[in-house]
């Protein structure tokens, strides 16, 4: 068993502001450290031309490109090497996990992956320049791998699988532009249809009319259904599933049994952080290992957040901070069951360790 943790960050003032201070935060961290090791190893498949990621960028959320100007500025480095590690654009995705359920008044996800990619953030941001307020645990430190906005919308993503990938943005950036840019889960569907996508994912949505849509994305198409659950493989879009669904399917199972039994968020919540129940995954090593489980009330704008499995979530009123009241604490702890070193707490967090 490994003691983990993930640090609360707070911030508010303009996108620019936002970069800088991220970047003092990771300059010389551990984080940073381990991703630019990883690069040794991993060499990137794609090219990114600068121009057209910052014309795709502002095309969409213009503050998030002055985001990325801070942290280039904040780190010393090039645009080409920030665009490289944190712009969301024509990067790579590897395979994950992840299941998520809604129901009256919540949406619960637990997010499965693999401990070296752990950005180890769930970041609050208010910004004084535009877009929404936002909540939500971030991915490749731009990006949100599920969150919800100062308007009550909700969104989590599900990745499906990696083949023909296409010229546009991963997953975490497009999740980042939804929480800033749609007040409704309607204007997200919108969204998600208008921009390039770079791999396939399910986006789930979730807002105060309590209906969840679930876009189907690819770089070849995108189509809108409606559910309360979702693992990961497309319903409607059969001929672009992996061919082994069997756990995804399982999962899918267990969540559609229990999903028309008006379970509450608490039941909801345990019934995926519960590592009996069938959901909650150890399966670090294959890259499908349940780091955290989180839950968004829309009505109240409350989350949850809980790291490994059995663990009552620490709660956090997103609705007070908008007003301005300070977090009561500044990092959230948990234990998961892996030797995997996570990359923003352990030395050797890179693919030149065999862990």
């Amino acid at each position: 068993m490994k003691q983990i943790y993930s640090d609360l960050i707070e911030f508010r003032g303009s996108h620019y502001e936002f970069g800088l201070e991220q970047a003092k935060e990771l300059k010389d961290s551990l984080y940073i450290k381990n991703r630019l090791k990883q690069w040794k190893t991993r060499k990137p498949r794609f090219t990114i031309d600068e121009k057209e990621a910052e014309d795709a960028i502002k095309s969409f959320a213009p503050a998030i490109w002055q985001e990325l100007d801070g942290i280039a500025d904040g780190l010393d480095w090039p645009m080409q090497k920030v665009l490289h590690e944190f712009g969301g654009y024509r990067l790579d995705y590897d395979r994950s996990g992840c299941s998520i359920m809604t129901g009256d008044h919540y949406l619960v996800r637990n997010y499965d992956y693999h401990p070296k990619t752990y950005d180890g953030r769930f970041v609050l941001f208010q910004p004084s320049d535009e877009g929404y307020a936002t909540m939500g645990a971030s991915q490749r430190i731009t990006g949100r791998s599920d969150g919800i906005n100062e308007k009550g919308l909700v969104m989590g993503y599900n990745f499906m699988h990696r083949k023909k990938p296409g010229e546009g943005f991963i997953c975490g950036m497009i999740g980042r532009f939804i929480l800033e840019t749609c007040a409704t889960a309607l204007e997200a569907v919108a969204l998600l249809k208008e921009m390039p996508h770079r791999h396939s994912f399910s986006y789930i949505l979730y807002d105060k009319t309590r209906k969840t849509y679930v876009v189907e994305a690819t770089p070849r198409n995108v189509v809108v259904r409606e559910s309360t659950i979702c693992t990961n493989h497309f319903k409607t879009m059969e001929e672009e599933n992996r061919h082994y669904l069997v756990d995804s399917k399982r999962r899918e199972t267990i969540l559609a049994k229990e999903a028309g039994s008006g379970l509450s968020g608490k039941q909801a919540f345990q019934l995926l952080n519960g590592r009996a129940r069938g959901i909650f995954s150890d399966e670090y090593r294959n890259w499908a290992g349940t780091i955290h489980t989180t839950a968004y009330f829309p009505d109240n704008l409350i989350g949850w957040i809980a790291l490994g499995a059995d663990q009552a979530p620490t709660e956090i009123d997103f609705g007070q901070w908008i007003k301005g009241e300070a977090l009561a604490t500044n990092r959230i702890k948990g234990v998961v069951d892996t030797d995997i070193p996570f990359a923003h707490m352990d030395e050797g967090a890179h693919w030149q360790h065999k862990k």
